[in-house]
Formats: structure tokens, sequence, C-alpha cells
């Protein structure tokens, strides 16, 4: 990709950086009032099946990932102009998605300015380990290592220990107003849970609330490591890296069915988001379809993007994606041409 190239992308995107406010508002409307009532519609199923609950709850979990994505925009503050509309609407529906606004805020930010940097990693992204790493790694590093690539502790154990628990405490070096942002979050998801428990019994919340909060859990780590951890994806070291590289070619376009785009607020245009976090969700789709060099980006479907849990360690020589299956013809090929095997 030239200069050129990269001046004429930014140049293309500026225009739909600007929120609106009416479709910003219908989308909050025609996102937590179907939430709100199919919560309600899968409570009264109790008494019915609880296999009519768990549907409800698998809608019910789509729209909390909605949720999440304006959640998400508020904290690009792409949601709405005004600064402080975005930080109250964040804060509300960090609440319902018990993500901390100001904390998460911080984090994603350092994601999309050090995404797919190999010296900048570790602050609001997926362990990465290249295969140089993990060779030199030690026994207990490569376990965890492990552990953490297994599809049940990722997608199932991630989201408990995330949201429920690492979400819950302010990071290091967090200042006055963002730690006091992550108290009000806290006692505001424990008051809403002991309010809901008090209306409809603890049983009965957690029956409803937790299939939807797992499932949407599950999908929202899904997104994000499966839009990054692809086979042909890029990354650099520091010196060699490049924004707008990182962003069309180190994101992928998750082409998605069109109810679930729309469940998950169109963050399958994850290049079209990462080149330009100032563009509001329902602009990105827009933003793809009328720049052709967008079009060029990796596209991934639901069956190819299965791939990527395969995908594991970063092979700096052939600048991709390899497995751990794939780690052992590596070492070979590796002591095969070194000069020791030669004599």
């Amino acid at each position: 990709m030239t200069n050129q190239d990269t001046k004429n992308l930014r140049k293309h995107t500026a225009p739909y950086e600007k929120p609106e406010l009416k479709s910003s508002i219908w989308q909050i409307i025609n996102t937590i009032g179907p939430f709100l009532l199919v919560w309600f519609l899968a409570y009264k199923s109790l008494s019915i099946s609880y296999w009519l609950t768990l549907a409800l709850a698998v809608i019910g979990s789509g729209l909390l990932t909605r949720i999440f994505i304006i959640f998400h925009d508020c904290c690009h503050h792409s949601f709405f102009k005004s600064r402080k509309a975005n930080k109250i609407v964040g804060t509300i529906t960090g609440i319902l998605t018990v993500f901390p606004y100001d904390q998460w805020a911080h984090s994603h930010s350092v994601h999309h300015a050090t995404s797919s940097n190999l010296d900048k990693r570790g602050v609001g992204d997926i362990w990465i380990l290249t295969v140089e790493e993990y060779l030199e790694a030690s026994t207990m590093t490569k376990i965890a290592y492990r552990l953490y690539r297994n599809p049940f502790v990722m997608f199932v154990l991630g989201p408990i220990y995330i949201f429920l628990i690492l979400n819950r405490f302010n990071r290091k070096g967090a200042r006055r107003k963002e730690r006091i942002n992550t108290y009000i979050t806290n006692i505001s998801v424990v008051a809403l849970v002991a309010l809901m428990c008090w209306a409809v019994g603890w049983e009965a919340f957690l029956l409803v609330q937790g299939p939807i909060f797992m499932i949407s859990g599950s999908v929202g780590i899904w997104l994000f490591y499966v839009q990054h951890q692809f086979e042909d994806t890029y990354f650099e070291h520091d010196e060699e890296w490049e924004y707008v590289r990182a962003a069309v070619e180190g994101s992928s376009y998750y082409k998605l069915p069109k109810v679930l785009q729309w469940m998950t607020g169109n963050i399958g245009f994850h290049h079209v988001h990462h080149l330009s976090p100032r563009v509001p969700n329902y602009k990105l789709e827009e933003v793809h379809k009328n720049s052709v060099p967008l079009q060029h980006a990796q596209t991934l479907t639901i069956s190819t993007s299965l791939q990527s849990l395969k995908m594991h360690l970063w092979d700096e020589q052939g600048k991709k994606f390899i497995g751990f299956k794939e780690l052992k013809a590596f070492q070979n090929k590796e002591q095969f041409s070194s000069p020791k095997s030669s004599l």
C-alpha cells in the first residue's frame, strides 16, 4: 500500500465520521427496547418450557451484543457529537454489559493505536506469541499459553473471568475519574442484579440472565478474536508498522448473514472500524461499499472463520499464523537448515 493509497483512504472515510443524532437515538430504541421485551418474555416462558426460555435467551444475547456495540461506539466518541452524551450513554450501556466505561475506553484506544504492532502487545488485545518466543519460553509459559488458547478456556471461562472479575478492578495507574467510574459501574451492577432478584427471584434471574450473559460473552470474545486472528493477517515491528496497513490488512471483513450483521452492529466491517474508529457503526457498511480498496480486505465467512481456531503462533518469517500442529514441522525445518545439520 503506497503513501498515496493511505492518504486516499483516510480522506475517503473523513465525511462519514459524523454521528447522526436521529440514527443514534433510533438505534438505542430499537436495541434496548427489544432487549427488555425479550427478557420479560423469557422470564414469562419459564412457566411454559425452559427450551422456549433458551430460544428467547439466544435472541436476547444478540441484542445484548448490539447494546455492547453502542457502548463501544460511545467509548470512541462516535455515537454522539457530545462527549458528555457519549459518557452518559456509554456508562449506562456499560452497566448493562458489565463493562466500566472509562477503563475500557482507555484499554481499547490503546488496542487501536497498537494493533498488529509486535513491539506493543499486551493492552486490550489477545495474547499472541511468535514462534520464536514460544520456543524460547519456559515450560510453565507454554502450558499457560496453550490453556489460554484452548477454545473452552477462551470462549467459556473467558467471559466469566473478564466480564465478571477483571472488569471489577481498576487498572494500575488509573486516574481518579476512571476509578470513580469503575466504582459507579460496580455499585450499579450490584444494585441492578439485587433489584432483579427481588422482582423475579434469584433463580428465575439466573435462569434467564445466565444463558444471555454466557452466549453474548462468548460471541463478543469470538468476534474480537476472529477479526485479528486469521492466517494472512498483518504484524510488524514498531519501526516497520503502519497504522493504515494494520487497519486494512490486520483486521478482517467478517461477512455475516444480515440478521447477525444487525445483531452485531456491523462490527464485521472491522477493517473500516480500525481505519477510522470515529465512524459510527451504522455507517461502516456504507464506507465499505463506497471504497474499492476496502473491499479487498481479507473476507471471512462463518465457515472460513472457524479455521482461525487453529491459528496460535505468529510466524515472523512466513508472515502468517500457524497452529501448534504445524510447529513440529517448523522445528524440523529449522533443525534441518541449521549449520549443525550439515556436519
